[in-house]
């Protein structure tokens, strides 16, 4: 396959390593070639070969899957991922696996489908030991589990609703990105006579069906506002997609039903407000800076983050992020990750994790620098956030968000330029949670891994009163 590939792609080349603000010399050193055949390249003199289409699909994962690659091709790269995970002890080198896909593409495709069902099968088996583990009688969850687990299994990206927002975008935007709050309430009034009103009391958003009132809280920050606007609208625009997502869904009550459209109206109210094309694009220019995204479209840190890691669109992806959001007691309220690391299904996360910091410290932005027991490490940005609530007889919400990617996308991660990527000496030695992490030394352990034995000698008192038994091969 990869003798018989030739592609002409100078200009597409040449914004690559731009954007990466990379000389022709570096690019060219990293792909193993001469500056002058690079400049050639890039003048569309001579054609791409296939192992430099493979190198250059590498060091450009993302944006490589746009510039026309065919079936084979992306083919090639997903078994490349494939055989990334920590799971395979050795690759192979680029030149074995192009061979393994060109002769056998059908067993290359079984082997994509198969990693994929194994990470399918391993979320449900977390999410079976947390419902044993909360409920050892029935084993039920709650009605917000069973919503949170089915948006983990869409991979927190809803396509029909996606589409249909950034449609109804592209008709209330002029030459904005983002819907303004009043071309909302003017869309709200004119296609559904629904009228707005502001009243400060318990309720951010009341919406009156028969009277066709929406009242929100004034007290809201206004991006909050803005978000209740289009969740409203959302709701009403897209009720019969909404409604055909819950009726297939396997919930087991009708409090998780009403809890799913809940959740599906937030979804499109985000995908409303940052279209997946221009925000998408956005996104990658700024390098993922989040309060600038904040000003671009009037919206929230929050909200931002979350859009961000909801970019999972099959034909034009964004970068994979983890992001979650932890409050005072260190619960982690919402999650999601498009990465390989995945957050505790019952329990808390990691006590090293810069996140329970972040909430102590709000706004400010702290970066870190985490390997996972796996060896894959992360770039993770995170910030306390206070959310008033508008009344002095009212405390305010306080938690913090972390949004991160795998290092190999740090080049598109403004955060990752406050740390050294390439040292070691700045990496925190994180795990899921104490219950899952099987590392032996750690000095903020609160309790030992459940699949191992420990070992305590009266004689000796570490900071740890026990130490973990080394597990035994085989």
């Amino acid at each position: 396959m990869s003798n018989k590939r030739r592609l002409f792609a100078g200009s597409q080349v040449s914004d690559l390593r731009k954007a990466r603000g990379l000389a022709q010399q570096a690019l060219a050193r990293q792909l193993g070639i001469s500056a002058s055949y690079l400049s050639q390249i890039e003048h569309d003199e001579r054609p791409l070969t296939g192992p430099l289409i493979d190198r250059l699909a590498g060091l450009f994962p993302l944006d490589w899957h746009e510039l026309g690659a065919d079936e084979g091709e992306r083919l090639a790269v997903a078994v490349r991922k494939v055989v990334a995970d920590p799971l395979f002890d050795k690759a192979g080198d680029s030149g074995q696996l192009d061979r393994f896909v060109e002769q056998h593409p059908q067993m290359a495709s079984h082997l994509v489908q198969l990693h994929q069902a194994l990470r399918d099968m391993t979320m449900r088996l977390e999410m079976l030991d947390e419902a044993i583990s909360a409920d050892n009688v029935s084993g039920s969850r709650l009605p917000w589990e069973q919503v949170r687990d089915w948006f983990h299994l869409a991979n927190n990206y809803v396509d029909v609703l996606d589409r249909a927002a950034e449609r109804l975008a592209g008709q209330l935007c002029s030459a904005a990105p983002s819907p303004s709050a009043e071309a909302l309430a003017a869309h709200l009034l004119a296609h559904f006579s629904v009228s707005l009103h502001y009243e400060a009391g318990d309720q951010l958003r009341q919406f009156d069906g028969a009277a066709n009132q929406l009242v929100l809280n004034p007290g809201q920050p206004r991006e909050s506002q803005k978000f209740q606007l289009a969740h409203q609208l959302a709701a009403l625009a897209f009720a019969g997609e909404i409604a055909a997502l819950v009726d297939g869904a396997d919930l087991a009550s009708p409090a998780a039903r009403q809890l799913l459209s809940v959740g599906l109206s937030n979804y499109a109210a985000g995908a409303l407000l940052m279209p997946y094309g221009a925000f998408r694009s956005s996104a990658r220019d700024l390098r993922h800076d989040i309060d600038w995204l904040c000003q671009l479209y009037e919206t929230s840190f929050e909200q931002t983050c979350h859009r961000l890691s909801t970019l999972q669109r099959e034909e034009a992806r964004g970068v994979p992020f983890f992001f979650c959001r932890v409050d005072m007691a260190g619960n982690i309220t919402k999650r999601h990750s498009a990465t390989r690391l995945q957050f505790a299904r019952f329990g808390g996360a990691c006590p090293l994790w810069q996140v329970h910091e972040a909430v102590a410290v709000p706004d400010r932005i702290q970066v870190q620098l985490a390997e996972m027991p796996d060896g894959v490490r992360y770039v993770s940005m995170t910030k306390g956030l206070v959310k008033p609530s508008g009344r002095f007889d009212r405390l305010p919400r306080r938690y913090a968000i972390a949004l991160g990617c795998e290092i190999e996308h740090a080049h598109a991660f403004v955060y990752a330029d406050a740390i050294d990527t390439r040292s070691d000496k700045g990496v925190t030695r994180i795990g899921v949670s104490c219950r899952l992490c099987p590392r032996e030394v750690c000095d903020q352990r609160s309790y030992p891994p459940t699949d191992r034995a420990i070992a305590v000698d009266p004689d000796r008192r570490g900071v740890v009163p026990y130490a973990i038994v080394a597990q035994q091969p085989g």
